[in-house]
């Protein structure tokens, strides 16, 4: 009967942090288009909200004894918190600029330049099956993009430099957490007040300070509310994907990404009225089975090494 009781209340957990994190990676897409597009905020300064309430979450996670922080030197997290500045702020001016359709496919191809990175740089390597498997996802974002009506240059150069610094970030995150071994907590504690330095000192250079439009402009009180609600929903999402992948695998997060994916692209047809062709259907359909293959085949390749190791000697 305890046992039953134990697992029933494992499951609500497990049920309430997926929920969480859908709710939360779908809200903060949709919030900061609502923001851009209704209000006008300034991008970096957004983000810079982002990096404080981010931290101040985290601060208070560690107080109720969530985690616990480890001393790192800031020499060896500086070029890391650096890529967190450009990757979040390349992600938003992506959103900004663009449709959310094409600002989410736009996102899968991080996998292919992630795979491009590690295989010049690093030296890894990768099966062809995986290597064919970014074949329709590129494909199937290059046929959106083509075919988005909403289509402009600078978007498009957002959401190529969000991909790239994306995948830096990602490659450089996995490498820290290794070298300096901490999880992503610990790493992002003392990488979010950092970050937040360096906006602050680059921020008056990219936006005004006063005026429309200006940091301390005369914003009114839903648009702060907003911005600052869009605050704690980027705290949850990062809260709430440690939290799965440490109390599920890496699986079950993988298989919900795909729904989130689906979702957020349906819901910015609906919500912002983003127009949707037959060949931009097309695009995200080859696209949405390049990711499903993709995670297939790794994961698949993942179990198999498992199995080798444990039939080991």
């Amino acid at each position: 009967m305890a046992d039953r009781l134990f697992s029933f209340s494992a499951n609500r957990r497990i049920v309430a942090g997926l929920l969480v994190n859908l709710l939360s990676s779908i809200c903060i897409v949709f919030i900061n288009k609502w923001i851009y597009v209704h209000y006008g905020f300034p991008n970096m300064t957004l983000t810079l909200v982002h990096f404080v309430v981010t931290w101040l979450g985290l601060y208070i996670c560690h107080k109720m004894d969530v985690f616990s922080p480890k001393s790192l030197p800031v020499r060896r997290i500086v070029w890391l918190a650096l890529s967190f500045c450009g990757f979040v702020a390349f992600t938003n001016l992506s959103l900004q600029n663009n449709s959310i359709g094409t600002y989410q496919l736009a996102k899968a191809m991080t996998t292919p330049v992630i795979i491009l990175i590690q295989t010049t740089y690093y030296k890894k390597t990768f099966s062809t099956k995986i290597k064919l498997t970014l074949v329709p996802i590129t494909l199937g974002v290059i046929l959106n993009s083509y075919y988005d009506v909403r289509f402009n240059l600078l978007g498009t150069v957002f959401a190529a430099l969000g991909v790239l610094v994306t995948s830096l970030y990602q490659v450089w995150v996995g490498a820290k957490q290794h070298e300096l071994q901490v999880n992503s907590m610990q790493l992002l504690y003392y990488q979010a007040p950092l970050s937040s330095g360096f906006l602050l000192c680059i921020v008056p250079c990219f936006e005004p300070l006063t005026g429309d439009g200006g940091i301390f402009g005369p914003w009114s009180l839903p648009a702060l509310m907003t911005v600052l609600f869009s605050g704690v929903v980027a705290f949850l999402v990062n809260l709430s994907i440690y939290w799965i992948i440490g109390n599920t695998s890496a699986v079950t997060y993988n298989m919900f990404g795909h729904f989130k994916f689906c979702i957020t692209l349906i819901g910015g047809y609906l919500l912002f009225h983003d127009p949707l062709s037959l060949n931009q259907a097309l695009g995200i359909l080859c696209t949405l089975a390049g990711i499903l293959s993709y995670t297939h085949f790794k994961l698949a390749e993942q179990e198999e090494g498992k199995s080798r190791l444990a039939q080991r000697p």
